[in-house]
């Protein structure tokens, strides 16, 4: 892992407390080869070698941060280059043969069944064509010591990685070159961006640090900056099926929006536990994972949550759909699949269960 990394919690929960300002680099477009040239270039211009993650049986018990659909596959990426993928819901997992790092994982996308990009430390983005099976550099650039969080395509050939201190860079050619730039002209926060998502109308959101979350109506072209009523860092969100958007992050603060961003609502969450992931199984459904063992479960639609603390109490920074009546959470443990209700959940892997108040008080 990487050495700015302090501690496991920090890297679940994306908090991460890096060594060093990132540096600023060239507005140049590197191609994938020319990425690993120009990041490898050291030592009298002689080549480093790649380190590709170490084969091991216990890649899906390991840390796993971030996960994703690739068709019916799940794809799921962690620590030490770890990209592990099921093709039967979670049951088993295989590691993926071919991954050109041993640094940390962060997040992972696909755009279509076979085409996906994962980000992580060291500034680096892998991209694999092949359902997660085979991963190649597409970007890489350790010399900023700056880790990506998140990366998001908007299309096919147009998509973002971000991360710390508001590193962010931008292909338009399905990952071949990319460029480095600022969220919007004029705007030069250095704000974490933790985790971006689009909502059905084509709005992209970043959840931030400070309650800030950014918004682009433009494909992503420039960002709005907006404040919440919350001041705390936000590690992820989602958008919702009614057509509204929700953030989550430090202590279990959550908000939802129904206006496109404009207002914000505190989410009843049902815990003060630190919350990192989430995923909609349906109209009604809704289910969030984070810090010590917490599992949020909503039957109505992600306004109020009922808590079930797992009786393991590790953390968890992400959680996918399942077989029928399963979830699967991602983090310290590796992979794990639970039930998908509050209830179910309670009676197989809870340790405590406290019901969400509706009324707020």
């Amino acid at each position: 892992m990487n050495s700015s990394i302090q501690n496991i919690t920090q890297t679940i929960t994306r908090a991460l407390a890096c060594g060093a300002v990132a540096a600023l680099v060239a507005f140049m477009p590197l191609t994938a080869k020319a990425a690993d040239d120009a990041a490898q270039g050291q030592n009298g211009g002689q080549k480093d070698e790649i380190e590709y993650a170490t084969q091991s049986k216990l890649a899906a018990k390991e840390l796993l941060l971030a996960a994703a659909y690739a068709g019916d596959r799940i794809v799921a990426v962690g620590e030490f280059g770890n990209v592990v993928y099921s093709d039967d819901r979670g049951q088993t997992w295989t590691q993926a043969k071919t991954v050109p790092t041993q640094a940390t994982l962060t997040d992972v996308t696909f755009i279509t069944d076979k085409l996906g990009y994962a980000v992580g430390h060291d500034a680096i983005v892998l991209r694999t064509r092949d359902a997660g099976e085979t991963w190649e550099r597409a970007f890489y650039d350790p010399k900023s010591e700056t880790p990506f969080m998140t990366v998001l395509f908007e299309s096919k050939k147009h998509g973002f990685a971000m991360g710390a201190f508001s590193k962010f860079v931008e292909t338009k050619d399905g990952g071949e070159t990319w460029k480095e730039r600022t969220l919007s002209e004029g705007l030069l926060d250095d704000y974490h961006l933790n985790g971006a998502f689009e909502t059905k109308s084509g709005a992209i959101f970043i959840a931030a640090e400070f309650g800030v979350v950014y918004r682009s109506t433009d494909d992503g072209a420039s960002f709005d900056r907006i404040q919440t009523p919350y001041e705390g860092s936000f590690w992820g969100g989602l958008p919702l099926d009614d057509g509204s958007v929700m953030v989550f992050g430090m202590r279990g603060n959550a908000y939802r929006s129904s206006d496109n961003g404009e207002t914000w609502k505190k989410v009843d969450t049902g815990t003060d536990k630190s919350i990192a992931g989430g995923v909609q199984l349906d109209k009604d459904h809704v289910v969030l994972a984070g810090l010590q063992g917490y599992v949020g479960y909503s039957d109505d639609g992600g306004e109020h949550f009922t808590e079930v603390t797992r009786a393991d109490r590790l953390g968890y920074s992400a959680v996918v759909k399942g077989a029928d009546g399963q979830i699967i959470v991602f983090g310290e443990p590796g992979a794990k699949v639970m039930p998908d209700t509050a209830a179910e959940a309670e009676k197989a892997v809870g340790a405590s269960y406290s019901i969400a108040n509706p009324s707020g008080s």
